[in-house]
């Protein structure tokens, strides 16, 4: 492009020049192609006639070869501002070119990256997925292992599944819940009277056996031992007895399995007297035993919430705080 300038002014040079002679030799033409004659000379008397130039014409002719030259320069400068905005445009767009060529290897280097994250991404996962087959064959080896575990639970699982469907139809129905409510209130009125007289029926054996030790100690050689001895022996029956409904209590609230029977699970329960020789659970911890026995005793222990408590001073001190042995 720098070198086509020069030749471009040079040109316009050449074009000034023949467009000036051009105008010339038609200015000289119309001076010479004027309307006059030249005739030979008449006799005297007649006048002669002069060529006369019109100066208007002149100055016309002059205006139009200016007009022509600045119109020769106002086309010459546009072409040659066209020439100058083309090479500006090819200079943009070679500009253009290189970034879309750097753009294009950064695009190139930025895809080689990802190909080879993607790749490490790849292994990673393959060694994940290497390792997920691994859990899982071990996870159904242990499955294995579990399967007669879980075939004793899956009664009590079915079991527990009814009694929730049950629940969320009985939420449903009003009525029906108030009705089941009025049941169980009923149910646990019947076992309440069961249960007072099965210990008032206790409470009489123990008057027996108290006045049969009694008996038996009648013939004792003091009053001291023979109240030291029936004492002791009234304080270990009473013992049992509170054990043993104790024992009750627990069994009645636990949800008995199949796998239970045979074990044994020792507890320590602390009891907090609540008045009318009766006392709630404050405690219930597993001392040694089956796991899954002590659990559900546990679990039997806070559902009954309440337990009976023995009047005597010595072993209300003994229960609040005694190790229970639960065997099925």
């Amino acid at each position: 492009m720098k070198d086509s300038k020069p030749k471009k002014k040079s040109g316009y040079g050449k074009s000034i020049v023949i467009s000036v002679i051009l105008h010339a030799l038609l200015l000289i033409a119309l001076v010479w192609g004027a309307d006059f004659t030249m005739s030979k000379p008449e006799p005297s008397g007649k006048m002669v006639q002069a060529v006369v130039i019109d100066p208007s014409l002149v100055r016309q002719q002059a205006q139009q070869i200016r007009s022509q030259r600045e119109a020769a320069a106002k086309k010459e400068q546009e072409r040659l501002d066209k020439l100058r905005r083309e090479s500006e445009q090819l200079e943009k767009n070679r500009k253009a070119e290189e970034e879309r060529i750097r753009k294009l290897k950064e695009q190139q280097a930025l895809e080689a990256k990802a190909a080879r994250e993607a790749e490490k991404a790849r292994q990673e996962k393959e060694k994940e997925r290497k390792a997920a087959e691994l859990r899982v064959r071990q996870e159904k080896e242990r499955a294995a292992k579990l399967e007669a575990e879980r075939k004793a639970k899956e009664a009590a699982v079915a079991k527990a599944e009814k009694e929730r469907i049950a629940r969320e139809k009985a939420a449903q129905k009003a009525e029906k819940e108030r009705i089941a409510k009025e049941k169980a209130a009923k149910e646990a009125a019947e076992k309440a009277r069961k249960e007072k007289q099965r210990l008032e029926r206790l409470e009489r054996e123990r008057k027996e056996q108290e006045a049969a030790l009694n008996n038996i100690f009648s013939g004792l050689e003091t009053e001291v031992e023979q109240n030291s001895a029936a004492q002791s022996q009234f304080l270990a029956d009473e013992r049992s007895r509170f054990i043993e409904k104790y024992r009750i209590a627990i069994e009645q609230n636990l949800l008995k399995e199949d796998a239970f029977f045979g074990k044994e699970c020792v507890l320590n329960i602390q009891l907090i007297p609540t008045g009318d020789y009766k006392a709630i659970v404050s405690s219930a911890k597993v001392v040694a035993g089956d796991t899954s026995l002590c659990r559900a005793a546990k679990a039997a222990i806070v559902q009954a919430k309440e337990f009976d408590f023995p009047k005597e001073a010595q072993l209300q001190r003994e229960f609040r705080d005694f190790n229970f042995r639960f065997k099925l």
